[in-house]
């Protein structure tokens, strides 16, 4: 008996993967029973979580002043005048109005340091009553007392050799020992370090020509 061999059509091939494919047949439906055969869903894959973006640093603190307005609590305001400068000489006038009520007495000199931008001490540099440790400023003619009355005002010279330009703030009092204020004057203060701030003692402002 001669066996005849049919030879498959292309659409009995096409039926075929059909059916195989309907019903789960071919290697990769193995491969997926031999790893699930509980047909059990496959969890979806999940992201961690990123971290949350660190919050950018705070800016550090700017240096407390004294207020732009109004009277401070001591009773005092205090205002750094422009900066005279010749043949490397600085001279300011440091100047402190009594806008309280009562009277203040002032006998002596002010209490002033020199600070950098982040509200430090220069290093090196040196507050002297007078004016001997600076070549060539003014001679000192000695504190006399008097009573800054309400609404007055007293002045003070403040003067130094060029150096550079490092000061931002004066931190100022009326007094050794008093309560102190900073100040920040629009001038540079080219002062630098290792260097002398002399200070004349203060002084009734002139009176105003009216």
């Amino acid at each position: 008996m001669i066996a005849i061999r049919l030879k498959p059509t292309r659409g009995a091939v096409l039926a075929c993967v059909l059916a195989l494919t309907a019903s789960g047949c071919g290697l990769s439906a193995e491969l997926d029973r031999e790893r699930n055969p509980e047909r059990t869903p496959t969890p979806s894959e999940t992201r961690a979580a990123e971290p949350p973006e660190s919050a950018s640093p705070s800016s550090a603190p700017s240096v407390s002043v004294q207020p732009v307005s109004g009277c401070p609590s001591s009773g005092l305001r205090f205002q750094a005048g422009p900066v005279d400068g010749a043949m490397g000489l600085r001279v300011m006038t440091l100047s402190v109005t009594n806008c309280g009520e009562q009277p203040y007495e002032l006998n002596g000199y002010p209490s002033v340091s020199v600070l950098d931008e982040a509200g430090d001490p220069i290093p090196g540099v040196r507050t002297i009553e007078g004016t001997d440790g600076v070549p060539m400023a003014s001679d000192d003619t000695g504190p006399e007392p008097f009573a800054l009355g309400p609404g007055e005002t007293a002045e003070a010279g403040l003067v130094w050799r060029m150096a550079a330009e490092d000061g931002t703030y004066l931190h100022v009092a009326p007094d050794k020992g008093q309560d102190a204020v900073n100040v920040r004057p629009e001038w540079p203060l080219d002062i630098g370090p290792e260097n002398v701030l002399g200070t004349h003692p203060w002084a009734p402002a002139p009176k105003s020509a009216s």
